[in-house]
This record gives C-alpha cells, structure tokens and sequence, in this order.
C-alpha cells in the first residue's frame, strides 16, 4: 500500500512538473524591447510584417525578430499603415486546452501502467535492470500436457511417484490414517534423463496448477529480490493447493553455503529454506526439484522434512532404451529393428535418443529416402554422441599415421567387445565413457582399446604423434581409480609404482595382440583409406577370416 501511495504522488509531482514546463515555453516572452526612436525607424523601414497589441506593450513582428515596446510610448497614428491585432482572451483559451491535453495524457499513461501491473518507478528502469523488473512480474501457474504414457523407460520412478499421485488426488484418505506425504521429492540423476518432463507428467496426471521455475531464475543482482521471488512463488502455490512447486536445477541456489559470505545466494537459499519449513501437513502443496549434482547441495536442504524423498533417474537400460525409441519412432516412417538400435545406444540418455532419431529423420529426407533405416542411425549416432568433426587436413605422412592409430584401436574394441558399432577418421573417441559398474578385466580392456593407437605406431613407426594424449590421459585416469579406488591392484592397499606397472603390462599385451593381428591392420587401414569408415561387423569378418 505505501509503495502504490509513492508511486501515485511521485505520478502527480511528475505530471505537475511538466505541466509547468509547457505553459512556461508557451508563456515565455521572447521578444525584445525596443525604444520609441528605434520603433519610429522599424516602421519606417516597413521591414514589420504584423503589429499585436496588449494592454501594456506593442509587439512588431519582422522577418527575423519580434521587437516591444510600452503602450504608453506610442500613439495610434504610427500604424495608421498597419492592421493591428488585439492580443486577449483567445491564447487563455489556448493555454487550458493544453492543460486539459497534458493531463488528459497523464492519466492515460498511469492507467497503462497499472493494466499491464507495472509501477513507475518500475517503468523508469533502465534496459540494464531488466532482471529486476523480470523478477517482479507475477507468478503463475501452467497445466501440464505431458503425461506418463509420452515418456519411455521410467517404469520404477512411476511407482515411487504414484503415492504423490495418490495423495494429490485423495488427501483425506492419508489424514484420515494419520500420515503426512513428502513436502519435497528431489528427482537426481544425469542431464537429459527427463526429470522435467517427469515433473510434468506427476502435474498433469494429478490434475493440479504446476508452478515451474528455473534454481537460476532466484539469483538475482539486487539483494533480496531473490529472497522475495521465492516467497512469491511459495504464497501463489498455497493460494491454489493442491499443487506443484517444480524448481529445476536447484544447484543453482542450493549450493553448500560455507559461512564466509552472506551473498544474495544464501539469503534466497535461507528463504527457500523457511518456506519449505512453513508448510502445514494439509497446506496441499508438493515441492519438486531436480538436479544432476546432488553432492553440492546444502545439507539443511536434504534433511527429512524438506526434501524427505529422493528419486535417482538413471541413465535408462536395454529395455528402457526400447521403450523410449519406440515412443520417438511412432510417427515417423522407418524400417528398424528397435532392439538392435536398442543394443547399440549404451550410454545414451533420452534426450540423446530423441535427438538420435531425429538426426536420423532429417538425414533421410535429405537424401530423399522414404524411411529412416539402419545405415541412417549409422551416420548419425557419432554425431550424436561426440560432435560432428571436420577431418584435419593432414600430411600423407600424419595421415598414415592416423589411420594405423585408429585402426588399432577399433580392432582392439572388436576383439574385447567393446560398446560402439562404426568408427569414423573424423572423430577420436571410438567409445563412450561410462559410469556403471565394470569388472577388472572389463576396465583393461578399455584401457588396452586407449593404448591400442600408441602400441600400433609403435610398432610400425618405433614413434607415435601427439594427439594420443587425449587417450593417453583417460587410460591413466582407469589405472589410477583401478588402483587406488577400486583395490585391483596386487594388493587392496597401492603400492609404491603399481600404477605404473599395471600401464607397462596392459601396454605390452596390446602389442602382442597386435604383432599378432598385422594381416588384420592392413586389411582394416585399407578400408579406412576408401572409406574414411568401418562398421564393427566388418572388423569382426576380418578378424574372423584371419
């Protein structure tokens, strides 16, 4: 009430002023006074075009200038050449039809101003504030289209959440019994796994107002305008409970506060915090969040009471992965195996599978096909998962190097049935990293694949080129976790050169395994030569054949 009082006066002060500003320029006397010997001598010269008189001066006007002069020093035979107009009441008339227009337009402008719920105060920020005029427009809520049957693979998260479902929809029955549902449920898992779009399908199949806000959109450059928009957002939820409140990334402003600083940040996570604690068992709303870092958050936001459930969304499985690329596929024409796409997407998160079958769409149409087929996915899931590369413009030298590099490598990956289906010269990961958990042999076998190009041109060339490093630099990290993480060394506790012995034998079992397979090498270099390209099928025949 005080901010909209202060807003109104400073609209009429400013409104006042203005109109001072107007009628002074219109009413502001230009002219300058003359005496009766230099009028005598204007008139003469007939260089006046009109005379205007007032009650106390004669104004003459020439082509340059408007002279006056005192009525009292003049007398009326001095215009007997000359058509005197009388200066009265009509510029009166004229000066209140300009009020009346200024405040007529003042009023309009305020009306605006409060229609489209804005202050003046607001309205006079700079383009450079716009965060700070963004962060006071008001709250609403959307309603959710997406539901659980559009969304692929979450099986086991849909069970977690169908409590929340049930209480949405049958809050009595929970406070008949006595038990109080979950005030925040905090979905975790890797991006592009589909927390938001969960999210949304727990709003729409309950059927409540879902109030949607990014952990950015609270981090502010004014200090407390954070702290206000989560109370704004908290109060408009419980107005319309039942409801969801769904902050995304909530690392954003959750993040472990350390106690040196008392920043914006914190004052919006210390607000977060109260609000969350506010809430009453039969308030009706849920708090929702997501985020793929979950060791950064603060341990206050983690307690029971706040976010009291967590949900891990994983990266989804073989039969997830059907599931989901079923779901992309429904409506565009294709002739695939869906398993088979299904087996060579590992690692693959669902907005990498979408984008996978959409890559693959448009690659069809530009090669005028009527349906996407396997060769399409082919092309496309390297660039998918890594990025599309240019090849470098190499020596024939560097190029020979770099096929018997990439060559090693991708019959090392077919021999110890690693996960990838095409290698291509253009890209230098062959193999996705992965977090899931591998046996010890699994894990040097990876690490063979990475010494593999090193090993080759060693062997060929007794040197190997620079741009081993990138997998230089992953197969120390392996050893390293297998050592000292892992306790797959000779003994549970690492000792003193392990690392460096386990990395000299997997090296020198790659080359023996090469010295073993050269027929293989130049077979698979000179496809790679032709082509720029070979599928793991291929390399599998060739090995075989040897």
């Amino acid at each position: 009430m005080a901010e909209s009082k202060s807003n109104r006066v400073a609209l009429y002060a400013s409104a006042f002023l203005v109109i001072i500003l107007v009628l002074f320029a219109i009413l502001r006397d230009n002219s300058e006074s003359i005496s009766l010997k230099d009028a005598t001598k204007i008139l003469q010269n007939h260089t006046v075009k009109s005379v205007v008189a007032s009650k106390d001066y004669v104004y003459l006007k020439t082509d340059k200038n408007v002279y006056k002069i005192a009525s009292s020093q003049v007398t009326p035979q001095m215009f007997l050449e000359y058509e005197v107009e009388s200066k009265g009441g009509s510029s009166i008339v004229v000066y209140l039809l300009s009020l009346v227009l200024i405040l007529g337009l003042g009023t309009l402008i305020y009306r605006w101003y409060q229609k489209n719920g804005l202050s003046i105060s607001q309205a006079t920020k700079s383009a450079g504030n716009r965060s700070s005029i963004d962060s006071t427009q008001p709250i609403v809520s959307i309603r959710s289209d997406v539901t659980f049957s559009d969304i692929g693979g979450i099986s086991d998260v849909k069970i977690e959440l169908e409590e929340i479902l049930d209480f949405m929809r049958n809050p009595k029955r929970y406070k008949s019994f006595g038990a109080r549902m979950p005030r925040g449920v905090l979905l975790v898992g890797p991006p592009g796994v589909g927390k938001t779009m969960i999210a949304k399908a727990v709003a729409n199949e309950a059927g409540v107002p879902f109030y949607y806000q990014s952990g950015a959109s609270f981090v502010q450059i004014y200090v407390g305008m954070g702290a206000k928009r989560v109370h704004e957002l908290f109060q408009a939820a419980k107005n319309n409970s039942p409801s969801i409140i769904f902050i995304d990334e909530i690392d954003a402003v959750g993040k472990k506060r350390d106690g040196q600083r008392n920043d914006e940040r914190e004052s919006t996570l210390n607000q977060l915090l109260t609000e969350m604690d506010g809430f009453e068992n039969s308030s009706g709303v849920i708090v929702v969040a997501a985020t793929n870092k979950i060791d950064v958050l603060d341990s206050a936001l983690l307690r029971s009471g706040r976010f009291d459930r967590r949900v891990f969304v994983e990266l989804p499985t073989k039969r997830e992965r059907e599931s989901i690329l079923s779901k992309y596929l429904n409506k565009i024409p294709h002739e695939l195996d869906v398993k088979a796409v299904a087996n060579m997407t590992v690692g693959f998160s669902g907005a990498s599978l979408a984008a996978l079958v959409n890559e693959a769409a448009l690659l069809s149409l530009r090669q005028k096909d009527f349906q996407v087929t396997i060769d399409h996915i082919h092309m496309v899931k390297d660039k998918v998962m890594f990025g599309k590369k240019k090849l470098q413009i190499l020596s024939e030298k560097q190029k020979e190097y770099h096929v018997s590099y990439q060559a090693a490598k991708v019959i090392c990956a077919t021999y110890f049935d690693l996960p990838f289906e095409k290698l291509m010269l253009s890209n230098e990961k062959l193999t996705p990293t992965t977090n899931d958990p591998l046996i010890k042999h699994e894990l040097e076998s990876r690490v063979k694949m990475l010494l593999a190009g090193m090993a080759a041109c060693d062997i060929k060339f007794t040197e190997h080129a620079s741009s081993a490093k990138a997998d230089l630099d992953e197969a120390k990290v392996i050893v390293s976790n297998m050592i000292n993480d892992y306790g797959m060394g000779t003994s549970l506790i690492a000792l003193e050169h392990e690392e460096e012995n386990l990395m000299n034998r997997l090296y020198q079992e790659t080359k023996l395994l090469l010295e073993s397979m050269m027929d293989v090498m130049s077979s698979v270099e000179s496809v790679l030569i032709e082509r720029e390209s070979i599928t793991k099928a291929d390399v599998k025949k060739l090995i075989d054949a040897v």
